[in-house]
């Protein structure tokens, strides 16, 4: 996980702000992220723009704190950048 991911306390939660050069880019990204989701079974909060996302991580409902697969998941969407800078 990049230090771009910032966790916040009140609600606890990672959040982090993606910025493409076109929507293209940030479409693949998106797709991406969606094949990550279904498969490792989070499902973040998105918001986009025509050249950004913003990605915030919840707290498991039985958890208080970010949980090591939640971290995994966010350095697992920060690969997508690279995957999408080389297509």
């Amino acid at each position: 996980m990049t230090d771009m991911w910032q966790e916040r306390k009140r609600p606890v939660r990672l959040e982090r702000r993606y910025e493409f050069p076109n929507y293209s880019e940030l479409r693949d990204f998106l797709d991406e992220a969606a094949e990550l989701s279904e498969a490792r079974g989070y499902y973040p909060d998105m918001g986009f723009g025509t050249q950004y996302v913003n990605v915030t991580i919840h707290l498991d409902e039985d958890n208080d704190e970010i949980t090591p697969e939640q971290r995994q998941f966010a350095k697992e969407l920060d690969k997508l950048i690279t995957l999408t800078d080389s297509i």
